[in-house]
């Protein structure tokens, strides 16, 4: 990987790790899906519980008044394959129980923000990002059923609770989800498609209507078989997408333009950007538990949230 430092494993034996999130104080915040908490890794690897969460944390961001912020899948049935891999199958259940969690970090006490959209419950909550207005976009993944697969859908809600709306619905598993510079275009990557879509920001949680049959202006997808998982930005707007199969980190400029950096594993899920140059990339490797540590040839995009 010309340009990428070699990754440094941070912390390992984690239970499905997704949504790292680098703090101020070197420890990075993150959710053990299969473990049902919000987890601090400190800055020397050691590992402590905030908040237990219940179902199945999937992604994390902190808030304008400096709360975490969580989707919640509610929950997966999983397999243990050899090599001590995890993996999620399916839905725990056939009921839809999906939400947003709130999560004061002083006291660890826990709110349920959203579960329903227009009297409908949501099903499987995965990754959120915050914009300037103190609002959050939250993709719906769906979930995998014994008859079949749900739809998946994008939200956006305000951090107090009280509003959400659906801004696309009947998406094919929407994953990771994160905005560009300007935060006038909104980015989607679908896992099982591997497709990396922009939307079109018009006003604060609005987006342009679509064109026909697709979700919004295809950036690319890979030219290998691969599924995309969660997404960070860097400063420049290359959108770098968590990618399994050929584990690694899917990088795309906003015209398409693609390049892979390969990691160890199988399952790299997320990327986010810490240190005091935003060039410290953590990424989470699911199956096997581990939160790798990298240097970046680029800075990430600084994302928007209270200085804490």
């Amino acid at each position: 990987m010309s340009g990428f430092g070699k990754p440094e494993v941070v912390a390992r034996g984690l239970r499905f790790p997704e949504g790292p999130v680098p703090m101020p104080d070197g420890s990075v915040l993150l959710v053990e899906v299969a473990r049902g908490t919000l987890t601090r890794i400190a800055a020397d690897g050691g590992v402590s519980v905030v908040a237990e969460l219940g179902g199945g944390p999937n992604g994390v961001a902190i808030g304008p008044d400096g709360a975490a912020y969580v989707c919640n899948n509610g929950g997966f049935a999983w397999a243990e394959l050899p090599g001590d891999l995890l993996l999620p199958i399916h839905a725990a259940h056939d009921a839809r129980c999906g939400s947003i969690q709130r999560i004061d970090l002083a006291s660890g006490a826990v709110t349920t923000l959203y579960d329903h959209c227009d009297g409908q419950p949501l099903n499987g909550p995965n990754d959120l990002v915050f914009d300037a207005h103190g609002g959050f976009w939250f993709t719906d993944h769906g979930h995998v059923r014994a008859n079949g697969r749900d739809h998946g859908a994008l939200y956006y809600a305000h951090a107090d609770g009280s509003h959400i709306s659906r801004q696309r619905a009947e998406m094919i598993g929407p994953n990771g989800v994160g905005l560009s510079p300007d935060d006038g275009t909104l980015y989607v990557a679908e896992t099982m498609t591997a497709r990396l879509w922009a939307m079109e920001i018009i006003a604060p949680g609005e987006l342009a209507a679509p064109p026909p049959f697709m979700p919004g202006r295809l950036v690319g997808t890979p030219p290998a078989f691969r599924l995309f998982d969660s997404l960070a930005v860097e400063e420049d707007g290359r959108i770098c997408v968590g990618t399994l199969v050929e584990g690694g980190i899917s990088l795309f400029t906003p015209a398409g333009e693609h390049e892979f950096a390969a990691l160890p594993g199988v399952g790299i899920t997320n990327i986010a950007f810490g240190g005091d140059d935003l060039r410290d990339a953590y990424v989470t490797s699911s199956p096997d538990g581990i939160l790798y540590r990298l240097r970046w040839p680029r800075p990430g995009l600084p994302l928007h949230r209270p200085s804490i």
